[in-house]
């Protein structure tokens, strides 16, 4: 039996082409490799006692992994909105590009895209992440205080691009 998770809150439906593409494209590499786990499960199945059989064991849980990758993403492709046009690009909002100074001088740039599509590159951030919600409709040299565990940070944004 498995372990009970609280329910997560639910995330923005939002979600770029490329990003939308990148989840397409992995739904299909999933089915395909499940079809290769498949066939090794059944030739490990067919080695005899299962309960001391290792690759049998292994390939079960493989295998529920990825029926689980699968169903997450069969339900959760169909209710995300492809972001194609930024209207104003004066100010951030999702897709952005923002470049962020520090009150340390440190400066970082981070693009704002939808939680499906944050592990793509180390510099998107999630829309529904704090720092994401602070730079929302904020514009070039505007200040941004958040405050995050504990430790009190500033940010000055300093500039905003959108993709062609």
């Amino acid at each position: 039996m498995g372990r009970w998770r609280p329910k997560l809150p639910p995330s923005s439906p939002y979600i770029t082409a490329a990003g939308y593409a990148a989840l397409q494209e992995e739904d299909k590499a999933l089915w395909q490799k499940r079809a290769g786990v498949v066939k090794a499960l059944a030739a490990a199945a067919a080695e005899g006692d299962r309960s001391e059989n290792a690759e049998y064991i292994y390939r079960k849980k493989e295998l529920a992994g990825i029926d689980r990758r699968i169903r997450y993403l069969q339900r959760r492709l169909p209710t995300l909105q492809i972001v194609r046009e930024f209207a104003n690009r004066d100010a951030v909002f999702f897709g952005a590009w923002v470049t962020l100074e520090q009150d340390t001088g440190d400066v970082v740039e981070y693009r704002i895209v939808g939680p499906d599509e944050t592990d793509a590159a180390p510099e998107y951030i999630s829309m529904d992440s704090p720092l994401s919600r602070a730079l929302l409709k904020r514009r070039v040299d505007d200040e941004i205080k958040l405050d995050l565990n504990g430790n009190s940070v500033v940010y000055y944004v300093t500039g905003i691009r959108y993709p062609d």
